[in-house]
């Protein structure tokens, strides 16, 4: 064969395997950055995390989206594999629903990375009077099976004259699984907790309670629209917007870095995120980006994600989540040996 011929043929298969390199999917090739998934919560404090790890080294900024919590669980139980999230963010632990479905699908060995503390605010326009709610009385406002009031002080003459509008978040988030748990179910009424719990958190469906879906911060220039309406969210939202609005007291507490952390503050809850460890090794950066997550200079009380207002935890249980994500030590019943 001549030169000519050669090198004709050299093209012929250079175009081939650039054609068969553009036409399968990206899954096949491999994934050269972590993907991840979840709460809406934990979203601020996994960017701000990515993005250092970015710009301070040379492994590629993470991919991270806000689906909620219980909807990045979904994604990130449905397999093992290039095509599904690294790293789920959560608002809550990880429910026994939710540990059958990953072991179904093969997702074993899941790390539990506890990142902090944090307070459900609800608040509302700080031009309008802070609000002060016990959780019966929340509950009354907002329960389908309560007695479905039109205003706030059909509830108690002490509360406002005003009609009811509370901006929540929708089913598939952590933060609305912790309100259930820490307000709905607590606040519910005896006679009807007493004859099905589950329903004590069923919400109204009559615009008293409007889902405000996964963007945290949509429902906070909701409230600088709506003098009259609150709206639940995460710490975090509210100490980076205390020039627009302010949050209520529940059972007399205010919400506080101090509140949160000794866990006074009623609606008190930890954050997570959750690793897949069969993806350490294979997607680039996963250890590092555990590392950074779990480091003093991001966890700890003079820390840059306290700056963000993750309320951190206290150095015993620092060490202990630290020691957990160095070691990549799975939570129990999930492992490939158990």
């Amino acid at each position: 064969m001549d030169l000519l011929n050669k090198f004709k043929s050299f093209r012929s298969l250079a175009f081939i395997l650039y054609a068969c390199a553009t036409l399968l999917p990206s899954t096949v090739l491999g994934r050269d950055r972590i993907q991840i998934v979840g709460s809406s919560t934990v979203y601020p404090f996994a960017t701000v995390v990515a993005e250092k790890l970015g710009r301070s080294s040379s492994i590629k900024t993470p991919v991270i989206e806000s689906t909620g919590t219980g909807g990045g669980m979904k994604l990130f139980c449905a397999g093992v594999g290039e095509q599904y999230p690294d790293i789920s963010n959560a608002s809550r632990q990880i429910k026994d629903s939710e540990i059958a479905l990953c072991k179904k699908n093969g997702v074993v060995d899941i790390v539990e990375v506890t990142i902090g503390n944090d307070g459900i605010a609800l608040a509302n326009n700080s031009a309008t009077k802070q609000g002060a709610f016990t959780r019966s009385q929340l509950w009354k406002a907002m329960a389908a099976k309560g007695p479905k009031p039109e205003k706030w002080v059909d509830i108690d003459p002490s509360l406002p004259d005003v009609k009811i509008e509370i901006l929540a978040p929708p089913p598939t988030s952590g933060t609305r699984d912790a309100w259930n748990a820490l307000v709905m179910e607590e606040g519910c009424a005896p006679e009807i907790k007493e004859k099905d719990k589950k329903s004590c958190a069923l919400m109204r469906e009559d615009g008293a309670v409007i889902e405000a879906g996964e963007n945290d911060a949509l429902i906070v220039q909701k409230l600088e629209a709506n003098k009259d309406a609150f709206g639940i969210f995460g710490y975090s939202y509210l100490s980076q917007n205390l020039d627009k609005i302010h949050a209520a007291t529940i059972e007399g507490v205010e919400i506080s870095l101090d509140s949160i952390q000794d866990y006074s503050y009623p609606v008190a809850r930890p954050l997570f995120f959750y690793v897949k460890k069969a993806h350490v090794g294979v997607i680039p950066g996963m250890r590092e980006y555990v590392n950074e997550f779990t480091s003093l200079a991001a966890m700890s009380d003079e820390g840059y994600l306290s700056e963000e207002g993750l309320v951190p935890l206290d150095e015993n249980e620092y060490q202990s989540v630290r020691k957990i994500a160095a070691d990549m030590t799975p939570i129990s019943g999930v492992s490939t040996s158990s």
